[in-house]
């Protein structure tokens, strides 16, 4: 074997080497749909949500899952941070601005986004008979607050 050869092949072995060391100290998350762990939401009439990664109360990227029974959403309320939600399942309904009127949400069917601007006034859930799954993604701590605080925090819609 040429010298040359030599120093292409230990090149090689010491770049895979490298790259599998600097691979080894990153942290991969994997969660299947079975391991999704949901949680009542505290007097949230059936809602409940799923903390994938992060953690929204604290600084830093995080991953959540909101799921909404039929006929519940939320009323306006608002958060510090930019908010990513994804629909997941079912039709979400999402309305804009510090009054709510589930005449005037926008159905966003399965696969839609929106994007929450921080401190933007907002209210959304399932205005319909199905449950709604989305999924938020944002940079904590998320806590805002409602527009009211003497309007409840979780509005039953009527069924049309």
């Amino acid at each position: 074997m040429s010298r040359v050869t030599f120093f292409v092949i230990a090149s090689c072995l010491l770049i895979v080497g490298a790259i599998a060391a600097v691979a080894e100290k990153f942290e991969f998350i994997r969660i299947t749909p079975t391991e999704v762990h949901w949680r009542d939401i505290p007097g949230g009439h059936g809602a409940q949500e799923a903390i994938l990664a992060g953690d929204p109360d604290k600084p830093g990227l995080y991953v959540v899952r909101v799921k909404f029974p039929p006929h519940l959403m939320d009323s306006p309320h608002w958060h510090p941070n930019a908010r990513y939600v994804t629909v997941l399942q079912g039709t979400w309904y999402a309305g804009t601005g510090v009054v709510f009127d589930p005449k005037k949400a926008v159905p966003l069917p399965q696969g839609s986004l929106m994007i929450h601007p921080a401190r933007a006034p907002h209210w959304d859930g399932s205005a319909g008979d199905d449950p709604v799954i989305v999924q938020i993604t944002g940079y904590g701590p998320s806590e805002g607050g409602p527009v009211d605080p003497k309007q409840p925090t979780w509005i039953e819609v009527p069924r049309q």
